[in-house]
């Protein structure tokens, strides 16, 4: 039975939910297209404040990387918007011309910033904060300006503000309203919050209401309806969101606010449903992550033929994710003449907790400096439990009790996951019928922490209270990922003793959780089985991204193309190839990368097997996991100073070692002589020309993490370099965990005992022998790449012939 066709607009959290649910419940009904206006795969929009505040990197803010995609045979077009929808035809069209026809049509469209209607707010430095692209413009704009603003001063505008000062910016908070967050928190909360914001360094202008950006081509400055005015070289507007309804409406679907859907998630169409931030159910738009899901749920139910109970709406918990700062709001915040209100308020403390009640029920919750009862409060509102033998003051207040003993009282059907509806339950059952054992292996298994993650600690807790004396032994463990149980070493202990030869190998025979694996483990066992076995078949498929285009992605979805040049040494005639494949690719920019090559950016996807067949050169490796570059100098043939000859030792290095597979990327650089204009000092492995010798560096990093290198060993020749070098790298290669920098790697097993090891003449050789069995193995990857793609090309015009 041919699969039905399934369109979805929009790759965000809630729409890849709904696919994530129907592949749970029918993983081959449908054949899946998506299209993302992103050049990103899904990821967690809750997040984006921590990235701005430095608490996280957006790598790890993706939920289902590429591999996903690829996995579940989803076809994804990312930075592709889809401009018109055929509802009679039932077919979607794309900016890019591309029409894909659907069976069934999923618009999760999302939301859009609200920007001020007020003159000035095209002016450059005027942003939203709804993406990864916001907070890369904050990023780049604290690097060259100082003043920001924010205009909001509820959950979105407080965040962005957090982030900004973690950026080294003076940030002001402008605020329409008297009170901060007027609908999550009352005027007791509110000015706590706005204390403490305070001593994190924003200023708040409250009740200014602004009429225009000043300034020419770029802000310089914010007027208000008062006359009076601030300086802004960076204005963000948190002033709210409206749902992205614009091509609903424009291909005949229902919209008020929102698109209109009923309690299954269906538009006034047939086979067309909205779901997320741009759907409108029962006249309410929801904004929070945790109704979205809900949604989800259901229609992924509609979509699979399983129509149970449709969705009825939610009653929604607000928290705030900025470091200090502990509140939770949810339901009805202000007294009236009907509600009564339990009060805590510990000024002392900073402690503020208000429940109010109606007819012996919880209609409101506003809890300020401890919210660890939020939980239970909140099961208490959502199920309209009586609370009539509680109303003592007592049940607000803190107990004093350590985590664990708050674990074991807690009910099993408590949900400690709000997002994504999780219980204490399942995530138990997970542990003791799953194996899990840590807080990233129980999100794998449940889905909970994957949002917010302020659950984390409890689930945390939880697994501390259900195993018992063995967490003590599973604690420091560092699994491979949430799919296993098993850390790098015992992985790796596995494959040798079991002799497994393929990655669908070991997930079989050690029991993986997820039987296709996920993005972090099987980049990693493809490392493992090739580090183990030299003869190992590559498995394509199962490397990071970047390496199977061998390209570098960049943020608007081209690739760059950065070919071989030794030690930074060219020739004319390469020079001239690299400058006709250019024009004849209409290549948008050249660059001299900082590793001393010249690279090709913003390169289509398509273009990519064309272009390296025509440059005939081989790959630089900027994408890979291998070594990158040598660094040179002009050394002693050119140079005054130098010492040594840099640039034939960091040639022979670069073509002894290029392709080999490591654990993380290396860098390498040979200066002639101490004045180190390589910059040996900062690489991976560094070598620095004396009067009769070579000095040895390793471990250093010049990224984020800046460390110089250490002092390895003095020798007297080159064989003598490449002997050391060669056998440091190999140690490293079986050693290391996946995706561990020299840097991490040498402080985790100590300088002292890599000496030792590389001082064994025996262990030196030994080691060598095992890389150079490796090395031989190699052959370029990207022409086996060009001789796919070219494949892959004639097989999908063949199936449009037939078509046709």
């Amino acid at each position: 039975m041919a699969k039905r066709k399934l369109v979805m607009i929009g790759n965000g959290m809630a729409g890849v939910r709904v696919i994530e649910e129907i592949l749970k419940l029918n993983h081959d009904l449908y054949e899946i297209t998506i299209f993302g206006n992103e050049p990103h795969p899904n990821y967690n929009r809750i997040q984006l404040s921590n990235v701005l505040q430095g608490n996280t990197t957006f790598e790890e803010t993706i939920i289902n990387d590429l591999s996903w995609y690829a996995s579940n045979l989803i076809q994804l077009f990312t930075g592709e918007t889809v401009t018109g929808i055929d509802t009679n035809k039932k077919l979607v069209i794309s900016d890019k011309g591309r029409e894909v026809a659907y069976d069934e049509l999923i618009l999760a469209t999302g939301s859009l910033p609200f920007i001020l209607p007020v003159p000035g707010a095209d002016k450059e430095g005027v942003i939203g904060f709804r993406d990864i692209k916001d907070c890369e413009d904050m990023i780049q704009t604290a690097k060259q300006y100082k003043k920001a603003v924010v205009i909001g001063g509820g959950l979105l505008g407080l965040e962005a503000a957090k982030g900004l000062i973690h950026l080294g910016m003076k940030v002001d908070v402008v605020h329409l309203m008297e009170h901060l967050m007027e609908r999550q928190l009352d005027a007791v909360a509110s000015s706590m919050l706005k204390r403490e914001l305070e001593e994190q360094g924003m200023n708040f202008l409250m009740e200014k209401a602004t009429v225009e950006l000043t300034g020419t081509d770029r802000v310089e400055g914010i007027r208000f309806k008062d006359g009076t005015e601030t300086k802004a070289d960076l204005v963000v507007m948190a002033a709210g969101i409206k749902p992205n309804v614009s091509l609903a409406k424009e291909s005949g679907i229902y919209v008020n606010r929102g698109i209109v859907v009923n309690d299954f998630m269906e538009t006034n169409i047939p086979h067309v449903y909205a779901v997320g931030e741009c759907a409108e159910h029962r006249e309410i738009v929801y904004g929070l992550v945790a109704p979205l899901y809900e949604q989800g749920k259901v229609l992924a139910q509609v979509l699979c033929n399983q129509k149970d109970k449709g969705y009825e709406g939610s009653i929604t918990g607000t928290q705030l994710k900025v470091s200090g700062v502990d509140l939770f709001s949810a339901g009805e915040i202000y007294d009236d003449n009907t509600s009564k209100a339990i009060v805590v308020h510990n000024e002392y403390e900073g402690i503020y907790k208000k429940v109010l009640v109606r007819d012996d029920r919880i209609v409101g919750i506003v809890l300020y400096g401890d919210t660890k009862d939020s939980n239970r409060l909140f099961k208490m509102l959502n199920e309209k439990q009586d609370v009539s033998d509680f109303t003592s003051i007592s049940f607000l207040q803190s107990q004093e009790s350590s985590n664990t003993n708050d674990v074991a009282s807690m009910p099993n059907d408590e949900v400690v996951c709000g997002c994504n509806g999780i219980s204490k339950e399942t995530i138990v059952n997970a542990i003791q019928e799953e194996g899990v054992t840590t807080v990233e292996q129980v999100g794998g298994c449940t889905n909970a922490g994957r949002s917010c993650g302020r659950c984390k600690p409890v689930i945390q807790d939880i697994i501390a209270y259900t195993l018992g004396d063995e967490f003590a032994q599973t604690a420091e463990k560092k699994t491979v990922c949430g799919c296993t149980t098993l850390s790098r070493d015992e992985v790796v202990e596995e494959i040798r003793e079991k002799g497994l030869t393929t990655i669908k190998e070991v997930m079989n025979v050690l029991h993986w959780e997820n039987e296709e694996g996920c993005s972090k483990c099987r980049p990693a066992l493809n490392y493992f089985l090739g580090m183990i076995y030299p003869d190992y078949a590559d498995e394509r498929d199962s490397r990071l991204v970047n390496e199977k285009m061998h390209a570098n992605i960049q943020k608007d979805g081209t690739y760059s193309v950065i070919p071989r040049m030794y030690g930074g040494v060219t020739t004319a005639k390469d020079l001239r190839k690299l400058a006709d494949i250019a024009e004849k690719y209409d290549v948008q920019l050249l660059k001299i990368t900082g590793g001393q090559r010249i690279g090709l950016y913003g390169l289509e996807k398509e273009k990519l097997p064309a272009v390296w067949e025509d440059l005939g050169m081989p790959s630089g490796y900027a994408y890979g996991k291998t070594l990158r570059t040598v660094k040179t100098c002009v050394g002693a043939q050119f140079c005054r100073f130098g010492t040594q000859d840099s640039m034939s030792l960091g040639i022979e290095l670069e073509k002894r070692f290029e392709r080999l597979d490591t654990p993380h990327k290396v860098k390498m650089g040979v200066s002639a002589c101490p004045r180190n204009c390589a910059e040996a000092g900062i690489k991976d492995v560094g070598i620095v020309g004396l009067d009769g010798g070579w000095e040895i560096y390793v471990a250093g990093n010049g990224g984020t993490d800046l460390r110089a290198g250490d002092l390895l060993c003095k020798v007297k020749t080159e064989e003598e370099v490449y002997e050391i070098t060669g056998a440091y790298l190999q140690y490293y290669r079986e050693t290391a965990l996946y995706l561990e920098r020299t840097s991490t790697w040498v402080e985790r097993v100590g300088l002292d005992h890599v000496k030792e090891v590389l001082a064994n003449e025996k262990t030196r050789n030994e080691l060598n022998e095992r890389l150079n069995q490796t090395l031989a193995r190699y052959e370029e990857p990207w022409q086996k790449a060009v001789e796919e793609e070219q494949i892959r090309n004639a097989y999908y015009s063949k199936r449009e012939l037939l078509k046709l």
